[in-house]
């Protein structure tokens, strides 16, 4: 039998090479990004990506710090006898808050304030009752009587605050875009939850600015994002033709949604009764400009934000119908979460292939 020439041999396995090559760089990549899924799986678990919150009790009921236990929410007499106040700590239009004591915890004892404004406190903790979730500062005892709210103390405190904690030694570490755009989904998770609340469709009213809107929100301890004032919350109504109006005066300004400002024109007094009502694309309208807050000047921030300069422009258009909704906000900061750490994890992937 005739033996084939040696250089066919060579020329076959000069090609079978790369073929190789080219199968363990893609058994590789597939590897990587196994292993990046779950890494990814547990990034958003310990950032609070699980929807559900094991630490939530049934109605009714509350349990935080290390106990395993729920309990009842405390009535106005375990309020009077067991909380201990220790120092005013803030007080607005509505109410006064105070940090106090309770079972040597510290909490969060809110009183009203300004008896015109009793419905406004009363419709808050009628909010805070029914909305109880990972996504709202945890509520601890009320007394209607007393006009008093009991609460889970936070010691970070608002979200006003949140730049000069990050400059704290203590905290330096948590001062990178990922983190920062991990605030912004948690933000853009309670919006979310709000808009696609047991109760319906609600719209966070005290929004008028950056600061009133950072001032509702408190950061935890192991920086998550809550809501924590919710005292104007109205609720849209579709199918019955409600819409709401947040206020009865006249707002101002471009961090405001457009429906949100006098249409008539500067020669037109305002009159409440002829301001058109509006829903909850408001809230839209503010995300970018609270996410460029939160995503600050670190290392990487400009990144994301070219990243999510699209879904930003189409949360800025004029129609309030043209807008995304909060979902499709959130769905598009966790793809690019989820592409940027992808790239951080294995560079120049793409250019291998």
């Amino acid at each position: 039998m005739e033996k084939k020439p040696h250089f066919v041999r060579r020329e076959f396995l000069s090609r079978e090479v790369p073929s190789i090559s080219l199968a363990l760089l893609l058994a590789t990549v597939l590897l990587l990004n196994a292993l990046l899924y779950l890494y990814l799986n547990k990034f958003y678990s310990s950032l609070g990506r699980v929807e559900t919150d094991p630490g939530l009790c049934p109605f009714g009921h509350f349990k935080f710090g290390a106990v395993k236990n729920c309990s009842p929410w405390l009535s106005c007499e375990a309020i009077n006898r067991e909380v201990r106040k220790l120092k005013c700590v803030g007080e607005g239009a509505v109410k006064k808050v105070f940090l106090s004591e309770w079972k040597e915890k510290k909490v969060v004892l809110s009183q009203l304030t300004n008896s015109e404004l009793k419905e406004d406190f009363l419709h808050g903790l009628k909010m805070l009752k029914a909305l109880q979730s990972k996504h709202v500062v945890r509520l601890l005892g009320y007394c209607e009587q007393q006009f008093t709210i009991l609460t889970e103390y936070h010691p970070l405190g608002s979200l006003r605050g949140l730049n000069e904690t990050l400059h704290i030694p203590k905290y330096k570490g948590m001062n990178t875009w990922h983190r920062r755009l991990m605030l912004a989904i948690d933000y853009v998770s309670v919006i979310r939850y709000l808009h696609t609340s047991p109760l319906g469709t609600l719209v966070m009213c005290d929004s008028n600015d950056l600061d009133k809107v950072l001032s509702q929100y408190l950061l935890t301890s192991d920086f998550h994002v809550v809501v924590n004032d919710l005292d104007a919350l109205p609720l849209v109504n579709r199918s019955a033709g409600r819409l709401v109006k947040c206020g009865h005066r006249e707002l101002q300004g471009e961090f405001v949604a457009p429906e949100q400002r006098w249409p008539y024109g500067e020669d037109v007094p305002f009159q409440d009764d002829l301001m058109p009502p509006y829903d909850e694309k408001t809230d839209i309208w503010k995300i970018p400009d609270v996410s460029n807050f939160f995503l600050g000047h670190v290392e990487g921030s400009d990144i994301v934000r070219l990243h999510l300069f699209d879904i930003h422009a189409a949360c800025k258009k004029k129609d309030p119908a043209e807008r995304p909704s909060a979902q499709e906000v959130l769905d598009t900061y966790r793809k690019v979460l989820t592409l940027l750490i992808r790239e951080a994890a294995m560079p120049g992937t793409r250019e291998m292939l």
